[in-house]
Order: C-alpha cells, then structure tokens, then sequence
C-alpha cells in the first residue's frame, strides 16, 4: 500500500523551506502538498483535506505564508500546517474523521463544548468534532493525525464486541507526558520517520494495517472517551474450542494484515475475551503467537532464498515486523543467528 500524496500548489514558493525552522527541514517535508499567501487557498486546501473551517487572521494585514505536508494512507493520515500569523479557526460540525493535533512550535487554544484548553508541545487536543469547536493559534507548527471516523468506531466495536451504539466522543487534553500518551505519541513518530526516510515500510500492506490498527487501539485505550467503561469493562470467558479456531486462523492467514480485532471478530468474541484466553489456555498473547508464527515463516523464507533474490528488511516488513531492531532481537534469540546470516547460508 503506497501512501497518498499530492503536489504543492504551482504557485508555490520555496517549498523546501515551507514550514521549517531557519536551516531545517519541514516536517513530512518529503511530502509537499501547499506552500501559498493566499489565505482564502490555504483555507479551501487544508480544508480539504482536515475538514472544513472559517479562518481568518487576528491581526489584519499580518502576512499569510501558509503550508500543507502530509500524506494519507487507508484509515489514518498525518499532517503538518501552518498558516503563519495568528489566525482564529472555526471548524464545520462533521462525522467524517476525528483529528490529534500536536503543536510542534507555538500553543493553541481550543476549546470544544465546555472544555477549553491550551496545547503545546507537550499537550495534544484530540478534536472529536461533533461539537462545536474554536482554535485560536498563535504563530507555530502542528502535527496533525487524522482518524477516519468510520474506521476508528469498526475498530472500537472489535474491542468491546459490538457494534458502538452512539458516536464515539474524545476529552480533549490530551497529556503527552503520560505513559500511555508517550507510547501513543512514540507510534506516531515511528509513522512520521518512516515517512520522511522515504522506507520501505509503508509500501508493504500488512505492516501498514498493523500500525493503523496499533495507532488506533492506543489511542482508545489511552484517551478518556465516552466508551471508556466498555473498553475497561469485564468479558465472557473463552472455552478452548474458540482458541484453537484462533489458533487455526492465525496459522492459515499469517500473511494478511491481522489484528487481534480482526481475529476476535472472526470467532465471534471480542478482543479482551480472546487476550484473556489466550493467556489462560496458552500463557501467550494472540500478537505473541502470531509473531511466532511469522518469525518461522520469515525464517523458512531466508533459509530458501539468497541476497540475490532478496532482503532482510523487505522480508521483515512482509510478514508483519515494522520495527527491524526487534525483529533482528527476536529472530536471534529463537533461532541462534541474525537473519542476514540465514540469508547468506
């Protein structure tokens, strides 16, 4: 799966520079969309593609040097913007996604319903935007992670096991020093590397569905939302017969883009049911059978081809391993050497 990208507008100017601090790069500058002055164009664009707003800018006559960078991929995209001066933003009412927006340089205020707060580096506003909202944006840089709303509620009814019976709702402070919110924040940054390397990673479709679905299920279990208690609640047991259907599952499908959502879905409980069985029946998580299973077919598939024909790392990415320190790590421990010497031998 290729990411989805767009050229910056023609009239653009220095993109190289758009949206960079003085002699670096922007972020996800590999990925141009809009350089401009044009205020009404950068409104139309951006909206485009974080939803439709009203901007206008708090200090008349201060100069507009707006940017969009960014890409796309099937459930979730990640953007940086900014507009320059300080500028006031009122998002439209929509249900079509829920955007994570970081400030990389500056603070923002927002506020949604009766909250208000302000975000900075190390606070994120996490914009459910069913409600009404207003930003306030001094001058800096966001990064901008945008959910699509469709696909984040299928993914919250794969964990409670049914389908969300009202639109999921986010609190808004999001604090990024928190544990959970590190972690969260740490696969957003994987994404983003990825991306401005220019790795192979995202090309390969299973690793990219394992990291939408890793991105997704962090941030549920992570920010207060209004299906909090059902994701935190209890689960029916599961009888062995279910984990073996899993455990059949798993082995005959390890090539395609599995999530323990999308295994609990196929045997009918939901994912914390299936956790909870399979620790109790097997002492193992159903991603930790999976990655055994992976970690020999990637194996098998090293052993049988030459560094003519192949390579570690588009191997690793194929069956599923994003993160290639971990793989080289674990493919070590279970099989005595590096997988670039299987690969020689």
């Amino acid at each position: 799966m290729s990411v989805h990208t767009e050229r910056a507008s023609p009239g653009s100017c220095d993109r190289r520079r758009a949206g960079g601090l003085p002699g670096q790069p922007p972020a996800l500058a590999a990925h141009p969309r809009l350089h401009t002055h044009d205020l009404e164009e950068a409104r139309v664009r951006i909206g485009e593609v974080l939803g439709a707003h009203q901007v206008r800018v708090a200090n008349t006559g201060a100069p507009v040097d707006a940017w969009l960078n960014g890409f796309q991929l099937e459930s979730v995209g990640l953007f940086s913007f900014g507009y320059g001066p300080e500028v006031l933003v009122t998002p439209e009412v929509q249900d079509s996604h829920l955007l994570v927006g970081m400030p990389l340089v500056g603070h923002v205020e927002v506020s949604q319903g009766r909250e208000l707060i302000e975000c900075t580096p190390k606070v994120a506003s996490v914009q459910s935007l069913t409600r009404p909202t207003s930003i306030r944006w001094a001058e800096g840089k966001q990064l901008i992670a945008r959910f699509g709303r469709s696909a984040m509620e299928a993914h919250l009814g794969r964990l409670i096991g049914r389908r969300p019976d009202r639109p999921l709702t986010f609190s808004l402070g999001m604090d990024l020093t928190r544990p959970p919110a590190r972690s969260w924040r740490s696969l957003v940054e994987l994404l983003r590397a990825e991306a401005e390397a220019g790795g192979g990673m995202l090309e390969q479709p299973l690793a990219v569905r394992q990291l939408e679905g890793l991105l997704m299920t962090q941030l549920l279990l992570t920010q207060p939302s209004n299906y909090s208690d059902a994701l935190s609640g209890g689960w029916r047991r599961v009888a062995p017969p279910t984990v073996k259907r899993a455990v059949s599952l798993i082995e005959d499908h390890a090539d395609e883009p599995l999530t323990v959502e999308d295994i609990a879905e196929a045997v009918g409980v939901s994912a914390r049911a299936l956790q909870e069985g399979f620790r109790r029946h097997l002492e193992k998580t159903p991603m930790g059978y999976l990655r055994e299973v992976r970690l020999e077919r990637a194996h098998a598939e090293l052993a049988v081809r030459g560094p003519e024909t192949a390579t570690v790392t588009d191997v690793a990415y194929r069956w599923g391993f994003t993160h290639l320190g971990r793989f080289s790590l674990a493919y070590r421990q279970r099989f005595g050497e590096s997988p670039s010497r299987t690969l020689r031998h």
